[in-house]
């Protein structure tokens, strides 16, 4: 067995992508804390809004339902970015385009265990917070991280 671990020449490559999933990790951080804020202000009519005020002024005038569906929408393109800068972390990494179809698979599962436990969660309360941290694990760069881990796996090697 061998060590692959990450190749001098793709060092930088690989600090890119994982420098893309932090930045845009810490965009939808930034929307999604807004959002939650501009949606709480509607569905319990406060006197004001804790969201910046970029995205009251981007808001302004939506209804809740629109806010909610704004919302699973950049939930939805938030994991499939995430699976899309795991698939080109893995390209750089092991050189091939093979392993985007498990990856989307991984994705996919993880995301409909999430939605399962979400439903789930009327008979059994504490689902609903591994529903929701399941679902931002997938919206964050931690599965970056794990594909990360996978190329400093030993590699076993065929006898030549």
């Amino acid at each position: 067995m061998s060590r692959k671990g990450i190749r001098w020449d793709r060092r930088a490559e690989v600090a890119l992508v994982l420098l893309a999933g932090v930045v845009f990790g810490a965009c939808r951080e930034f929307a999604f804390v807004n959002l939650n804020y501009q949606i709480d202000h509607l569905a319990n009519a406060t006197p004001f809004s804790y969201a910046h005020s970029l995205v009251q002024g981007w808001t302004a005038g939506w209804e809740l339902r629109t806010l909610l569906g704004v919302k699973w929408s950049l939930a939805l393109l938030s994991m499939a970015v995430m699976a899309g800068l795991c698939i080109l972390l893995i390209r750089v990494l092991f050189g091939t385009w093979r392993y985007a179809r498990p990856v989307l698979l991984a994705f996919a599962a993880f995301a409909l265990l999430s939605l399962l436990m979400h439903f789930l969660a009327d008979w059994a309360p504490p689902f609903e917070l591994v529903s929701v941290r399941l679902s931002h694990m997938l919206q964050y760069p931690v599965p970056l991280l794990f594909v990360l881990l996978a190329a400093t796996l030993p590699v076993e090697r065929a006898p030549q």
